[in-house]
């Protein structure tokens, strides 16, 4: 019996979203949870975001200048507004409370949205041919681990059990199997708005680096050690993008 193509769509997409749970193993290893461990958190989860905006940048302009432009500004204001509503609510998550609870909300809601157009990329992909959505795929599920390390990273030093990391980082990337589908049965459509939700992913992590995790970062570590793992992790990232 032949499978359905929008079926094997949605398996590669499923994959990569699994993958983002692979993140989560590090703090596997993590006895204690100290202000320095959370302000390194913070710092590293900061380079990996502003890592990848870097990348989605480069790749929304490839597709279009001002669109990726377009889509930044409405990420800004996408988080703007989402803080404004979070902020008006005694916010509870897991074990955390107030302004804690609120900031890993926040980080869920921007690498939730950031994974729609990572599902529109594998839907698009394979409108190139099996080989080209193959490589697209790995690229992306490769990609997606470092990313659930980034949202664990601020999960874990607040109380969030590993487990809990690893299914909040799949939970991040459910849109991508939920995105492939129609951005391969549409493919020409969806190709035309890939920039818009490139760019608004990349502007919602900058500045939710920005206002959220190196604010508190800087508050519990040395300034000098916390740039560091910011500059390491970025390198990195753009780095290990590049190897992609």
């Amino acid at each position: 019996m032949t499978t359905h193509p929008a079926v094997v769509v949605f398996l590669y997409g499923l994959a990569t979203a699994l993958a983002t749970g692979l993140g989560a193993i590090p703090f596997a290893f993590l006895r204690s949870v100290s202000p320095r461990v959370v302000a390194f958190a913070n710092a590293t989860a900061a380079g990996l975001m502003l890592g990848a905006s870097f990348g989605l940048v480069v790749e929304g302009t490839a597709h279009g200048s001002w669109q990726t432009l377009v889509g930044a500004t409405v990420g800004v204001a996408f988080i703007l507004g989402t803080q404004q509503v979070l902020g008006h609510h005694d916010i509870e998550f897991g074990r955390a409370r107030g302004a804690g609870a609120r900031r890993m909300l926040l980080m869920i809601i921007v690498m939730t949205v950031h994974s729609f157009s990572e599902g529109v990329a594998v839907g698009v992909s394979f409108g190139g041919g099996a080989t080209l959505a193959v490589v697209i795929t790995a690229a992306i599920a490769v990609h997606n681990i470092p990313e659930g390390l980034a949202i664990s990273a601020v999960l874990r030093p607040r109380g969030s059990s590993v487990l809990a990391c690893a299914g909040w980082s799949i939970f991040s990337s459910v849109p991508q199997p939920l995105m492939a589908v129609p951005a391969f049965l549409f493919v020409e459509t969806f190709r035309e708005a890939l920039p818009y939700g490139i760019g608004f992913a990349a502007g919602a992590m900058v500045f939710m680096v920005l206002v959220e995790l190196l604010p508190e970062a800087y508050g519990q570590a040395r300034r000098p050690h916390v740039a560091l793992v910011v500059s390491c992790t970025l390198v990195g990232m753009v780095l290990f993008q590049q190897w992609l």
